[in-house]
């Protein structure tokens, strides 16, 4: 398989399919959940927990504050919060609302959950969520 400048850009694995796909119109939301997944697995598996934990409490909200075992999965997970494509397709695919604060604290919410995915995008939770230990990161 030859390596796209998509590869290098977004640091994605991008299928020559893929590629293809996009260069000729829209691209399928399940092919880039597909190319999310087999790149970004670490971050793809924050993710993925988080939904299941989501759909088995029935809690308006569920956050990860589990810091990345390496670069690579800082790196991965940044990736994916960063982009609003990739985090676009991550809530269609999960049907929520995904959020995120410096320290690797990521927030699932329901899409009924207003109130609380304000309160966790806010200044305020910001602030309180800072760690010392955690300053580069």
């Amino acid at each position: 398989m030859r390596h796209s400048i998509w590869e290098v850009v977004l640091s994605l694995t991008v299928p020559d399919s893929l590629l293809e796909q996009a260069q000729h119109g829209p691209v399928d939301d399940v092919d880039f959940v597909v190319c999310i997944r087999d790149s970004l697995p670490y971050a793809w598996s924050v993710v993925e927990d988080l939904a299941d934990e989501l759909g088995r409490t029935g809690n308006p909200s569920v956050q990860s504050r589990s810091v990345p075992p390496d670069e690579r999965s800082w790196g991965q997970l940044f990736r994916l919060v960063s982009s609003d494509a990739m985090r676009g397709v991550v809530q269609r695919h999960f049907g929520v609302r995904l959020a995120f604060q410096n320290c690797c604290r990521v927030g699932l919410f329901r899409l009924d959950a207003e109130a609380e995915y304000q309160e966790f995008i806010s200044p305020r939770a910001q602030i309180l969520n800072q760690n010392p230990l955690l300053l580069n990161c």
